[in-house]
């Protein structure tokens, strides 16, 4: 029997030594995982009846692919010291604002909105706003790590907030629920940055009152003639969301809470589900919809669980960083991506309007499945990172003694 491997034999150990950073972490990038590539594979198939003749395979195949890709971009970053990121946000941040401004003129449009560009060749799109988040976040990260004696001061607020509208301003016209994360995210992030708390109240009651003046307006605009932009839609989904339309507009959310009533506690059981017929994007915007009916609340409650044990394991890391920079990018990047899978919850179980937003890792994705691949990566590192450091000092200590 000296051919089965243990788990304390050398070559796991090999094995696991390759995999760094929080457990905990690798366990949710697991689980997220493999949640998203049995739900993508069962929502699917309406579309690949639709789209490719019968062939279901198709879409698992190039979700499964793609997230392997992803899972190897994640595995690469992880192993990056995470510093080398401080200098490269400065770049990525002018080339995302580039990218943005240019997807305004030559912009694919999907859904009645221009958030793509098309790559050449290769017949795939690239989403600017996926890499303006996580470029944001970490410039963000570090104008606030290098300013640190200067925390406190007006400068440091308005330049910060200057730098977080430049991105969240060019982002909101085809894409305004990510514009709003992104904003929210970068919000706490000066909280936890400790930037003047009297700067922030200013920050939230701006933020409030906009919102609202928006909604009063598109709830009172007269859209006739207006097909060409995205008015309509946000204000169909507002009126929707205030019961103020006709009932036409209530098909998505009133689709997704049938999904989700009928699930029950355990589900239907994979593959069994009736409203990926109905639903409009039923793997992505509702994939939560579909996990709830298929796997139940208990699935329900495993994919927020995820979430819920990012945010923990990016606040440990908060708490045990040396360095201000790694602390700040992982519980930005962190707040980021579980805002946006609660707001996809809170729309499948009709909390929210309708939006855009997908789960990351879960829903069916390209370009926005590597982003949050190589968010989760940099995560990893950071608390690598924290790891290594934490016991260097305990070797330390136990030399010392």
């Amino acid at each position: 029997m000296d051919y089965i491997v243990g788990a304390n034999s050398p070559q796991m150990r090999s094995i696991y030594s390759r995999f760094k950073g929080d457990r905990w972490i690798w366990f949710v990038i697991i689980i997220l995982s493999l949640l998203g590539i049995l739900a993508v594979y069962s929502a699917t198939g309406t579309l690949a009846y639709s789209k490719r003749g019968g062939n279901t395979e198709f879409y698992f195949l190039r979700h499964t692919g793609f997230l392997l890709i992803g899972l190897g971009l994640l595995y690469f970053t992880h192993h990056i010291p995470f510093q080398y990121y401080s200098r490269l946000s400065q770049i990525l941040l002018l080339i995302s604002i580039g990218l943005l401004i240019l997807t305004l003129f030559i912009g694919s449009e999907i859904n009645n909105a221009t958030r793509v560009i098309p790559i050449p060749l290769l017949g795939i799109t690239f989403q600017p706003s996926d890499l303006a988040k996580l470029s944001l976040v970490m410039y963000i990260s570090r104008y606030l790590s290098k300013n640190q004696e200067e925390i406190d001061t007006p400068k440091i607020f308005w330049t910060t907030l200057g730098y977080i509208l430049a991105v969240v301003i060019l982002i909101a016209p085809e894409n305004l629920s990510t514009s709003l994360v992104v904003f929210v995210t970068c919000g706490l992030l000066m909280f936890i940055g400790r930037v003047n708390f009297k700067y922030l109240m200013i920050l939230f009651v701006s933020g409030v009152v906009t919102i609202g003046c928006l909604v009063v307006v598109l709830l009172n605009i007269n859209t006739d003639g207006m097909e060409s932009n995205r008015i309509p839609t946000w204000k169909k989904r507002i009126e929707t969301y205030t019961g103020k339309d006709d009932g036409t507009g209530n098909y998505q959310q009133l689709q997704s809470k049938i999904a989700v009533a009928t699930g029950g506690i355990f589900g239907k059981g994979p593959g069994n589900s009736t409203q990926r017929n109905y639903l409009p994007h039923p793997y992505s915007d509702f994939i939560f919809a579909i996990i709830i009916e298929e796997y139940g609340l208990v699935g329900g409650f495993i994919v927020a669980g995820c979430f819920l044990i990012l945010v923990f394991r990016c606040l440990k890391i908060v708490v045990e960083s040396p360095r201000a920079f790694g602390a700040l990018v992982a519980m930005g990047l962190g707040l980021s991506m579980s805002l946006q899978a609660f707001v996809n919850m809170g729309v499948a179980v009709g909390l929210l309007p309708v939006t855009g937003l997908t789960i990351p890792l879960v829903s069916m994705g390209g370009t926005s499945l590597f982003m949050n691949s190589i968010g989760f990566g940099i995560i990893l590192g950071i608390s690598k990172y924290v790891q290594e450091e934490k016991q260097q000092q305990e070797e330390a200590l136990t030399a010392g003694i």
